[in-house]
């Protein structure tokens, strides 16, 4: 983890909220300058920090609604940094909590350089990162419908259904399955749903491979050289990862996509994990995919997993080939070279 080491004349922490903002500057020695709710507008705000414009950093904690602040301290010159939300459990630690007490110690938190940074994603690629996110919530939901039909099948005693939901004629074989009109209404909503999303699903993939191509074409076509990697994989990995730069290392990028397993230890006693949720979820499921889809059809690298599994149970040995992918991602993000499956293997 990351802390803010940089000294300022003035330290503003928001407690940020949809509709109001909570205000706290301080000064060099943690002297209260100003402490005041306003509404959450650009204006009121631009007004509050004009006075201490001169050398002034602004810290919020990440949540859902810190884009436009960014943007804004960013349009007007103000150094912008971002709270980790999982380490910022400093916050909540006393016995009082309020919008007043949160924003007096996030900017102690910045003045005393105890501040965990997040990553301020660029604006330029942040619009199509959510919208990546939003497909997958759909997905998930359509996995939801299409469970449903088949529960159905099964609640009222039919022949298990072959038909595959993910195709048009699939779907049609169940637009009479069921005699009860009600029951046959049911399954036809969640066709009709399913139907929707696939529709739409195929234009929006369209749309972000194309938005892909402008942002980092070299990238996306590397990520793509993965074996099992394909179209939507590469796609999350490009907007998840954003500059690859950023990571000093590959144990921290590792680290970063939920790669590496968590440890608690006091004394030389182990006590289990802790952490497992920091991280991004996003890459963590990418990777995972990747390890499974990359030994389907591939005899060198089934036998590379049977090798693994000499030493460990099956879930961890896949586990580890993902570790594997994450690493070699991270270095042909960095260099720009495609994949090469010998030297991934003999490693």
């Amino acid at each position: 983890m990351n802390f803010y080491h940089s000294t300022h004349r003035h330290y503003c922490g928001i407690d940020l909220h949809a509709r109001s903002l909570y205000v706290c500057i301080l000064d060099q020695q943690g002297e209260v300058l100003l402490h005041k709710e306003i509404k959450a507008r650009p204006e009121p705000l631009l007004a509050l920090l004009e006075p201490f414009h001169d050398d002034l950093v602004v810290g919020v904690e990440c949540m859902h609604c810190w884009y436009w602040i960014s943007d804004l301290c960013e349009e007007h010159g103000i150094h912008f940094i971002l709270g980790h939300a999982l380490y910022m459990k400093a916050i909540h630690g006393g016995k009082s909590k309020n919008d007043r007490i949160d924003s007096f110690k996030i900017a102690m938190l910045m003045r005393g350089g105890n501040f965990p940074m997040a990553y301020v994603y660029p604006k330029k690629m942040r619009a199509t990162r959510d919208l990546l996110r939003r497909r997958t919530r759909i997905v998930q939901h359509g996995a939801m419908l299409k469970a449903h039909v088949v529960n159905t099948v099964s609640q009222y005693n039919l022949p298990p259904s072959k038909a595959n939901l993910n195709n048009p004629g699939g779907r049609l074989q169940l637009a009479s399955a069921f005699s009860d009109p009600d029951v046959q209404r049911n399954v036809d909503l969640d066709l009709a749903i399913v139907d929707s999303y696939q529709h739409e699903l195929k234009k929006l993939e369209w749309h972000l491979e194309q938005q892909a191509k402008q942002h980092d074409p070299a990238s996306l076509t590397v990520l793509k050289t993965i074996p099992g990697v394909g179209r939507i994989l590469a796609l999350t990995i490009l907007y998840e990862v954003g500059d690859i730069q950023r990571f000093e290392s590959v144990q921290k990028f590792a680290s970063y996509a939920r790669l590496v397993k968590c440890k608690a230890e006091s004394a030389g006693k182990v006590y289990g994990t802790q952490g497992n949720k920091i991280g991004n979820a996003h890459l963590k499921w990418a990777f995972s995919e990747a390890a499974v889809l990359f030994i389907r059809n591939n005899d060198k690298a089934k036998r590379y997993v049977e090798k693994l599994q000499k030493r460990m149970n099956k879930p961890k040995a896949l586990s580890a080939l993902a570790h594997k992918l994450g690493r070699a991602a991270y270095f042909m993000l960095k260099d720009k070279r495609v994949f090469d499956e010998q030297r991934f293997l003999k490693g």
